[in-house]
């Protein structure tokens, strides 16, 4: 879908046709918007495939005049296996227009679109730039909070049942830490890039723009890799839960069997073909079963004393 955009005053509106200094924008491109990309405005084949690319990395390049700059932005969809992840955005600056093209709608580009952004001027391409920049910061850190917010719920979650559809859960959000790290920082090795380069001589109000994307850049990055390291750390302490939740099983296990072990052994010596004690009395039965029951209590409750001194047993250590 095409979209063209030009300034009114102070803010932006949609237009039908194109218009010399405005902002075409491109999602989800068909064929045919592909073809008058190409033709029309000169655009490679290879920079709209490498746009398109899910897994193109951050990169900006200066060819015949055309400037292409490929940022990762964040976007968020509940209906996917992983909700929070990244898609590259292209920026194409010409002489007298701005192209974006992405693989699929962003609130990024909405906000802009929907004027939801101060200052933008499309006749400023740096200032258009650095805006957009700092919008895209702005939701990184956005669903970073919201990502530890997640995170903080399927723990309390976990603290009442450990069930695998909460540890899934973490898996995802893990995943999207890691997309969103990688991103941030492909992200600001092209900001300190552009910096050097088509951004170096900016006026008093851009170079304090650019210290904010800088900045948030940097935050993002620290928010991410905290937010990974306590989810790392939390998948490991309830991986730890479940094995130890496991033991308990497996000794309650153990000690159910040692228990049933004792009947079986009485009714197994009264089986045997040799002369044995009650054989001849008609109370039998009732004797050997009353045995077995006898021997079965006892160490069941053996087994229940030795459990509860252990505590007992483990204090009196530490305390020596």
């Amino acid at each position: 879908m095409v979209t063209f955009l030009k300034q009114n005053g102070k803010g932006l509106i949609k237009t039908a046709f194109l218009e010399p200094d405005c902002w075409v924008h491109v999602y989800n491109p068909t064929r045919l918007e592909i073809d008058t990309l190409e033709n029309e405005h000169n655009v490679s084949m290879d920079v709209i495939h490498d746009i398109l690319d899910p897994d193109e990395r951050s990169r900006w390049e200066k060819e015949d005049g055309m400037q292409t700059i490929i940022i990762r932005i964040p976007c968020f969809d509940s209906m996917r296996e992983v909700p929070w992840y990244t898609i590259p955005l292209g920026i194409i600056l010409l002489k007298d227009l701005i192209i974006t093209m992405s693989l699929q709608e962003s609130e990024i580009i909405n906000d802009l679109i929907g004027n939801r952004v101060k200052n933008l001027d499309l006749l400023n391409k740096k200032a258009f730039l650095l805006l957009l920049l700092n919008r895209s910061t702005a939701y990184f850190l956005k669903y970073l909070k919201d990502i530890n917010r997640q995170t903080s719920q399927v723990e309390r979650e976990l603290q009442q049942s450990v069930q695998n559809r909460e540890l899934v859960r973490l898996l995802t959000m893990e995943k999207s830490l890691v997309y969103f790290t990688t991103s941030l920082k492909s992200n600001e090795l092209l900001v300190e890039k552009l910096h050097r380069t088509i951004l170096l001589s900016l006026s008093e109000e851009e170079e304090d723009l650019m210290d904010d994307v800088l900045t948030e850049h940097r935050q993002a990055i620290e928010m991410a890799n905290i937010y990974s390291n306590i989810l790392s750390g939390l998948m490991d302490a309830f991986a730890s839960v479940i094995s130890n939740n496991l033991n308990v099983v497996m000794k309650r296990l153990t000690t159910i069997s040692i228990v049933l072990m004792i009947p079986t052994l009485v009714a197994s010596l009264y089986g045997m073909n040799i002369g044995l004690p009650f054989q001849h009395s008609s109370s039998a039965f009732i004797l050997v079963l009353a045995i077995a029951v006898v021997l079965s209590t006892c160490a069941g409750f053996l087994f229940n004393r030795l459990n509860k001194m252990r505590p007992m047993i483990g204090r009196r250590r530490r305390k020596k």
